[in-house]
């Protein structure tokens, strides 16, 4: 280090300025977005029908998509080392609200309804009774027999 600190902020990210940073940088963001859509597609399929968890994948899916495919482009076109450091930081930020914060409320409240549900409807089911169809009443039985 022959700088300030600060100093650094404003050097263009590339190889030759950070030999340390700028390799691991760009594949890690490659291999998280690979990730990323992998797990997308699979959590996705695997919980059509629970809304909540839909929108979280989705919200997740865009922030993702969004901060690593930044990254990959700053690297690509040589941006400054504080914007790099920046759009990883409001990157993960928002990924780690999105996922701790925003959406667990709202998921604990659809399981307690799953929940709520699944007891109304085994309480409802619970008698054998239940499950018969019932037929009209005997007089209107008789009334048709007579006609």
């Amino acid at each position: 280090m022959t700088l300030p600190p600060w100093d650094y902020l404003f050097l263009a990210f590339n190889n030759s300025n950070f030999p340390d940073l700028f390799t691991a940088t760009w594949v890690s963001a490659l291999a998280l977005l690979v990730i990323l859509a992998v797990l997308y597609n699979m959590r996705t399929r695997a919980l059509h029908r629970h809304p909540p968890f839909l929108e979280m994948w989705e919200w997740i899916w865009w922030a993702g998509l969004i901060t690593f495919s930044l990254i990959l482009v700053e690297s690509l076109f040589v941006f400054d080392l504080f914007l790099v450091l920046l759009t990883e930081v409001i990157g993960l930020a928002a990924l780690v609200w999105i996922r701790f914060i925003r959406f667990p409320p709202m998921l604990e409240a659809y399981q307690a309804r799953l929940a709520r549900e699944r007891y109304f409807t085994k309480q409802k089911f619970s008698d054998p009774e239940a499950t018969i169809k019932r037929r009209g009443s005997a007089s209107r039985r008789t009334q048709r027999r007579r006609r």
